[in-house]
């Protein structure tokens, strides 16, 4: 099948390499000329394990290829996926603009039946406003071809994105018309040979179980890290509380592991915009006010544990930051406790070393100009010189250190750990202060 993409970002390309991969013949269409000639020559503009090899391997084949020409692109595709943005607005709802900016280049371009299919996160009505917007601007170019505007999330976790949807739980169809759902069913046929993963439902549905599924998960984390906290002031251990109720199958053992709050692309900004949506329609989402709180109070909780251990002298200190990325095997570090935390030391006026073992050409881009950063290349050379070490992102190289190293080398033999890598009694023989979530 020919499939043509709008928004070669992280779901865009992931989903261009990934329906290349099984033999259909991918246009990716970008208003960024760089990351065209970037792609064109196999370069991703982002990290994800295994996406730049299947990415060389599928433009070698002839594949995939890659454009700004919409035109181009809007005559390649049967299939219309719109794969862009939809950064937060002020008021915390799902900025649109792209979105709808997609529609209406396809509308100016298309010639015949095309069927639009939204991947990107958008709230609950969005496919109506896509057909609209469709719809108007055929009108104005006096023409009436036939399309159909269908509802597809995305359920792409970072650093597993070419596993997910190769090996997909599930693929959610929302759509109105019998037709549009055979058609896709046959596109995600090779995914779905093992057992039927496909789900059909209504669009309105489709657009809202992208924002369920990934607020019902940033709810867990949150209550986790709300009953750490508690942990903590009753002298419990969270993490035999985690194991004591992960056992039950009601429950599991996913995403229930406490820390020092969620980042990333898409909890924030999808909680967000889902308690945005309900207050549109007059409704008070009270449960996602909290979990959005939590998070926000988590995410400074070892900025305090740090200001509490040097009974608030910090100005002049020196912290060496093991993580940057939100979570490991990725270089985002959109909304990252990382990025919290060192903001909040540079107000104490605190130097901070770090390491991340990818992210650190995404931190030299954001914080370039910061005088108060020093990127370092190698954890322990991040140690060098600093007061104590902070972990924030539980990258497997942090998981099994040198503690000797590290306590020869801090000025002071003091680990704030954001992830609960390590064993407290084990630290403690070794005479090293430890502080940890919920233990």
């Amino acid at each position: 099948m020919k499939v043509t993409i709008f928004g070669s970002g992280y779901v865009g390309l992931v989903t261009g390499v990934c329906l290349a991969e099984i033999g259909n013949e991918v246009l990716c269409i970008d208003i960024d000329e760089q990351k065209i000639t970037a792609l064109k020559q196999g370069k991703s503009p982002i990290y994800e394990p295994g996406l730049e090899a299947l990415l060389q391997k599928n433009i070698e084949g002839n594949r995939i290829d890659f454009t700004t020409d919409i035109s181009r692109g809007v005559a390649h595709g049967l299939f219309q996926f719109i794969a862009v943005g939809t950064p937060p607005d002020e008021d915390g709802s799902a900025d649109l603009q792209y979105v709808l900016a997609a529609a209406q280049s396809i509308a100016e371009s298309m010639e015949d039946y095309r069927i639009i299919v939204n991947k990107s996160t958008v709230p609950v009505g969005t496919a109506n406003k896509v057909k609209e917007t469709i719809q108007k601007t055929l009108d104005i170019r006096k023409v009436n071809f036939e399309f159909d505007v269908v509802s597809n999330p995305e359920f792409l976790k970072e650093g597993a994105a070419i596993e997910d949807f190769m090996k997909p739980d599930r693929v959610i169809i929302g759509t109105d018309n019998p037709r549009t759902t055979e058609l896709l069913r046959v596109l995600y046929a090779p995914f779905n040979r093992n057992h039927n993963r496909l789900i059909t439902m209504d669009i309105r549905s489709a657009e809202l179980t992208k924002y369920a599924a990934n607020a019902m998960l940033a709810t867990k984390i949150s209550f986790m890290n709300e009953l750490a906290n508690l942990s903590e002031k009753l002298g419990a251990n969270i993490e035999q509380i985690r194991q004591g109720i992960g056992a039950d199958p009601r429950i599991g053992y996913h995403f229930i592991y406490p820390g020092c709050g969620y980042g990333g692309s898409c909890f924030p900004k999808d909680v967000k915009a889902l308690e945005r949506t309900a207050r549109e329609v007059g409704y008070n989402a009270q449960l996602l006010s909290a979990v959005e709180a939590v998070n926000d109070r988590q995410k400074n909780i070892l900025f305090q544990k740090i200001k509490n251990h040097f009974k608030g002298n910090l100005s002049g200190k020196t912290i060496a930051l093991w993580g940057l990325a939100f979570k490991p095997n990725t270089d985002d570090m959109r909304e990252a406790p990382s990025r919290t935390l060192m903001e909040a030391l540079w107000e104490e006026n605190v130097q901070v070393q770090a390491y991340d073992p990818v992210a650190m050409g995404e931190a030299q881009r954001i914080y370039g100009k910061e005088e108060k950063i020093t990127l370092c290349k190698t954890p322990e050379a991040a140690l060098e010189n600093a007061d104590t070490l902070a972990i924030v992102t539980e990258w497997n190289i942090f998981r099994s250190p040198d503690f000797e190293k590290i306590k020869s080398t801090l000025k002071e033999a003091v680990i704030f750990d954001g992830r609960n890598l390590y064993d407290p009694l084990l630290l403690a023989k070794l005479g090293i202060t430890y502080y940890s979530i919920g233990r």
